[in-house]
């Protein structure tokens, strides 16, 4: 009886850390300088759901509020220059948009297919509450990264572009 209950038990442990399904993305990711690709700071786990992709962060190191949270185009989260000034994640692109719509609407909008809900950090530099994408699938996602931004995002392009999220703090390449 007693090796039985000890099967059960460290099954029960090795369910809850398999991934939901073997089709779900963890992402790795990791701050953004200027010099390059810095320290990991944690996982992004993406996951189909019944609203659209689900995107489960599992983050420590951030500023607290809300960032700026996007699909990227590239998969690189090189440093690169951009009018004459280093710039941390260039090499990524621009923000995931195959429609060439050119607009920042947010998730609901018909701009970018790359607009994710901001991320919120806790106070405690951690982000674990889960986003959802209802306009992605899966396999947009092949040969894409995942970006981060160091303020919040207004889903508009007035009076910033791109949201005013402001400068890129951390990425992770989709495998």
């Amino acid at each position: 009886m007693r090796k039985e209950i000890m099967l059960v038990a460290v099954l029960m442990v090795a369910c809850m850390t398999l991934p939901v399904s073997a089709a779900d993305k963890v992402v790795q990711m990791n701050l953004v300088t200027e010099q390059g690709v810095g320290n990991g700071i944690g996982t992004i786990t993406i996951s189909e759901g019944p609203q659209g992709l689900v995107f489960t962060p599992q983050l420590h190191g951030l500023a607290p509020g809300m960032h700026g949270f996007h699909v990227h185009q590239n998969p690189d989260c090189s440093a690169g220059v951009k009018d004459g000034k280093p710039t941390p994640g260039l090499a990524a692109g621009g923000h995931y948009d195959p429609a060439l719509s050119g607009k920042h609407e947010g998730p609901q909008g018909k701009g970018h297919l790359g607009d994710l809900p901001a991320l919120a950090v806790g106070g405690d530099g951690k982000a674990t509450t889960a986003v959802v994408a209802p306009r992605l699938k899966m396999t947009d996602l092949n040969g894409r990264s995942l970006m981060i931004h160091a303020g919040g995002d207004n889903f508009a392009d007035q009076p910033a572009p791109l949201g005013g999220g402001g400068a890129r703090v951390a990425c992770g390449v989709i495998k």
